[in-house]
């Protein structure tokens, strides 16, 4: 079996690096026409070069395969690839480009001529493919309702992480209590709950907020946090993915979200929770219908409310207070990650859906 991958993001992308990895570590033989680019990946420029060179590379081909799987951010190319070729279609949506564009991030209305197309994009893209991937079943709901889509076409497939990259490790630990956050600030990533929790935990001397990375909020957010005179907070801004597996690997638990009360938020299990629970850390994870999928509250994840500092502090701190609880949401969490998670159980699924499609 030879599949034909492509994407509209680069390919180092988590979610299509994971892909690639578990397929070829499944001995799927790939032909692999996604593009990098030396320009910002999520910038329209970025987008408006990598189309086209993927297009180009799929049309000058000559090499024959059996499947075609469409990663993200792959929406443009769905139509045009079903028009030229006859061959199955595996696309992964991960992500609808109407909600997050339109209610997520508003920067349209939905009843925008653009809102409209978005809406036509997504609804059309997974319509006319043979299979749609999405991360979660709460997402593939969202999809099925939202844009009136057959479930039986969906399947759930996890988002893992590279566990070459992610794994445990030994490291000299930071000093105190130690909770991580990364972050590329969006909204729904509800930032700002952490910093409130931060607040509420002054107190103690012994924990502190090891915060990276950067993005829409992170100014607003900084801000706040040196108006309100937070003094246990280390903002260390973006870190490279080489790394981030070290300052994982130096914290006490890990801080994965989301904790905004936008909907999205509540239909997604964040990237941060596989890197974290391959290297063998606790998480705290925002109690919601997509976190439920994977977790249980107390075994393999602390839950807390979302949009909820309160609740947020109390966690980190039944957590700082229990070294048992730490060890065994660790310990569970790794487990589950390495029994669901890794890029060859993931690879796995999807091989086996496509030699069904291909059937």
């Amino acid at each position: 079996m030879k599949v034909c991958f492509m994407c509209g993001r680069e390919p180092s992308y988590i979610r299509n690096a994971v892909i690639l990895k578990g397929l070829r570590e499944n001995n799927v033989e790939t032909l692999n026409l996604a593009v990098n680019s030396t320009l910002v990946s999520i910038s329209s420029v970025g987008y408006a070069i990598r189309y086209p060179r993927v297009l180009g590379r799929f049309l000058l081909s000559r090499e024959d395969f059996d499947i075609i799987f469409i990663g993200f951010f792959g929406q443009p190319l769905v139509p045009l690839i079903e028009k030229i070729s006859d061959k199955p279609i595996i696309f992964d949506a991960f992500l609808s480009a109407y909600d997050t564009l339109c209610f997520d991030r508003k920067k349209f209305s939905p009843n925008s001529i653009f809102g409209r197309f978005l809406y036509r994009l997504d609804e059309y893209s997974c319509r006319i493919s043979d299979k749609v991937l999405l991360d979660t079943n709460a997402h593939i709901d969202y999809f099925t309702r939202t844009f009136n889509l057959d479930g039986k076409k969906f399947q759930r497939v996890f988002i893992g992480a590279d566990d070459s990259v992610f794994y445990p490790r030994k490291m000299k630990k930071h000093s105190g209590f130690i909770a991580f956050y990364s972050s590329t600030f969006l909204p729904l990533h509800g930032a700002e709950y952490i910093i409130k929790a931060a607040k509420i935990l002054e107190g103690c001397e012994d924990i502190r907020f090891r915060i990276a990375g950067g993005g829409s909020t992170y100014n607003n957010i900084v801000k706040n946090a040196r108006k309100t005179g937070l003094k246990n907070i280390d903002f260390i801004g973006w870190v490279a993915n080489r790394g981030l597996p070290n300052e994982i690997a130096q914290s006490d638990v890990c801080l994965c979200g989301h904790f905004s009360n936008i909907d999205k938020a509540k239909r997604v299990i964040p990237s941060k929770c596989y890197e974290s629970m391959a290297m063998r850390k606790p998480i705290v994870v925002g109690d919601d219908v997509a976190n439920r999928e994977l977790f249980n509250n107390k075994n393999n994840a602390m839950f807390c409310k979302v949009a909820d500092a309160s609740s947020l502090a109390d966690s980190i701190l039944e957590l700082r207070d229990d070294e048992g609880l730490r060890e065994k949401i660790a310990e569970n969490g790794f487990r589950t990650f390495k029994k669901r998670c890794t890029p060859k159980v993931i690879g796995a699924e999807i091989k086996s859906t496509m030699k069904k499609l291909i059937s």
